[in-house]
């Protein structure tokens, strides 16, 4: 049960910092192009790693 908690607090931090880095990209839409598009370069590398963690959470909660 550990790996399995462990797997969903994992998931939890990369959920927060996906939130966080969407949130700054549309705020610096409008004030500074390069740092909006690196929020949302970083927030779609880290939806391919949360993607990766549910499927992995499907995979053990079988």
């Amino acid at each position: 049960m550990s790996q399995l908690h462990q797997l969903k607090r994992y998931k939890k931090h990369l959920q927060e910092r996906y939130e966080k880095l969407l949130e700054m990209s549309c705020s610096y839409s409008f004030e500074d192009e390069s740092i909006s598009d690196l929020a949302a370069f970083k927030a779609m590398k880290l939806k391919e790693k949360l993607n990766q963690v549910n499927y992995l959470d499907r995979e053990l909660s079988l």
